[in-house]
């Protein structure tokens, strides 16, 4: 099969060329380059920290951004599924939380690490934690913090 000639067919090679490949969240290397469970800390700051500290923090490339939430455990299927819009998927199944901090309520919480490949900088990092602190909220959580890893 011969290559598509003119205008449409130069786009699309252009476009294939350029489109890297997207990092692989089951990678055996992946580890924290950087994390934030201060809600008062900005992600501009915990970045700076990450590009600092070993492992660092690449901005130019991909990461696993995921983000711990503290929800009711009858929330979780919608939790998945709101952020599974998104792209989000669960890290792993939901654990219990600690017994150490019983539930006033009376309601089981579950621990949630929602995770999604993405180029990650300040701004969309902030956007990302703001949306999953509204998602936790609205379900009757908390967003604890986030964290991003990168091949070491």
């Amino acid at each position: 099969m011969s290559e598509q000639p003119g205008v449409l067919g130069r786009i699309r090679r252009l476009l294939a060329r350029r489109v890297p490949e997207r990092l692989d969240i089951t990678r055996s290397d992946l580890a924290v380059v950087v994390e934030s469970f201060d809600d008062s800390e900005a992600c501009s700051t915990a970045l700076d920290r990450g590009a600092q500290d070993a492992p660092h923090w690449a901005e130019s490339d991909d990461a696993v951004l995921r983000h711990h939430l503290e929800l009711p455990a009858e929330a979780v299927e919608e939790a998945l599924a709101l952020a599974g819009q998104d792209g989000y998927v669960a890290a792993a199944p939901p654990s219990p939380v600690s017994s150490e901090r019983p539930s006033e309520d009376g309601v089981t919480r579950v621990s949630l690490i929602l995770q999604r490949v993405q180029l990650l900088d300040a701004m969309h990092c902030a956007q990302e934690k703001s949306r999953m602190a509204s998602l936790a909220q609205r379900l009757g959580g908390d967003a604890r913090g986030w964290d991003a890893l990168q091949p070491e």
